[in-house]
């Protein structure tokens, strides 16, 4: 596990066993001052999760062993569960309709379009962060009402 270290709000675990993933998201993730870390599958990614709060995981769909919906299963747990992003090469409509209708926030496709990745993570930062900030922001407001 290693970290791409940039000032930003933004923490996004990438998980994939293709190093190819990681450093075209290391790229992008740098324009922006993303904070990016990486893992290389299943149990580290789930080691890592438990261990430190990302709002993004943007996820290989074939994990071998193990897929996108095995660290979706899990992350729903977790106290303030990630936005989670599947990629593949063979992103078409049936594994967007998929992903969505199990609880993934939105899929991209490989080769990574900088734009759209863009896109994609800012739309999932924002629904996290609007998910964890904003029932804490209604109690003090109800505190101090």
């Amino acid at each position: 596990m290693r970290a791409f270290k940039g000032p930003g709000d933004v923490k996004i675990l990438s998980v994939s066993p293709l190093e190819e993933d990681h450093a075209a998201l290391r790229a992008i993730a740098g324009q922006f001052a993303w904070e990016l870390f990486q893992a290389d599958g299943l149990p580290a990614a789930l080691g890592f999760l438990t261990q430190q709060d990302v709002s993004v995981v943007i996820c290989e769909h074939d994990l071998a062993p193990g897929m996108w919906t095995d660290l979706l299963e899990r992350i729903i747990d977790l106290p303030h569960p990630p936005s989670l992003v599947v990629t593949s090469r063979l992103a078409d409509e049936q594994l967007w309709a998929e992903a969505l209708n199990r609880g993934a926030w939105d899929v991209l496709a490989k080769p990574f379009d900088r734009t759209e990745v863009l896109r994609v993570v800012s739309a999932a930062w924002q629904h996290w962060h609007g998910r964890i900030h904003l029932p804490i922001a209604l109690k003090v407001m109800k505190v101090a009402s």
